[in-house]
């Protein structure tokens, strides 16, 4: 957490501008209860949060919240937003609570079973994680927070998926990503 906290005073990852994954997944959705999980700096947050969403935001990060408590400030927005570690089991995504849940380069494999219940349905789960990466140049990180590939897929195969996509290279996100990324965006029949 103090790592985080250090990046996000240095205005590291605290880019405004949402995923395009993201903006293209709700951009026709009617506005319902969306769950941000590692919300960071809030960006995507933020975004569904101005087209009316009711957000909830979760980071373990207390400068992470921060910023987004002030960003939604500035904009007049409301938030729900709660420091939490979720490795530690601070917070519970309650079942069938939410219309979507959308985690953006957070790995946590024990996480997924509360993200899949957690969406109601009809309702949206939105998604781009880290993948294992053989390119020497990218600076390595720990296996245990890289998705293997078509890992993501199957967390979901028993949901209507949208779409999915596993980049060649870093993904194209706004943000300070770049490394292989896998992405979907799946309906909870």
């Amino acid at each position: 957490m103090a790592d985080w906290d250090e990046r996000y005073r240095r205005g590291e990852h605290a880019t405004e501008e949402p995923s395009k994954l993201l903006v293209r997944a709700a951009e026709n959705l009617q506005p319902g209860r969306a769950l941000d999980i590692a919300c960071g700096a809030g960006r995507h947050a933020l975004f569904l949060a101005e087209r009316g969403w009711h957000v909830t935001a979760i980071d373990s990060s207390r400068v992470g919240i921060e910023i987004t408590g002030r960003r939604a400030s500035a904009r007049g927005m409301k938030l729900e937003t709660r420091v939490a570690d979720l490795e530690r089991d601070e917070f519970t995504i309650e079942p069938e609570s939410f219309d979507l849940i959308c985690d953006f380069y957070y790995l946590q494999r024990s996480l997924f079973p509360q993200i899949r219940n957690g969406v109601k349905r009809g309702g949206l789960a939105i998604c781009a994680i880290h993948m294992v990466d053989e390119d020497e140049e990218v600076k390595p990180m720990n296996p245990d927070y890289l998705l293997q590939p078509g890992e993501l897929l199957s967390l979901f195969q028993d949901w209507q998926v949208e779409h999915y996509h596993e980049t060649k290279l870093h993904d194209e996100d706004p943000g300070e990503h770049h490394r292989r990324t896998a992405e979907i965006v799946a309906i909870k029949k």
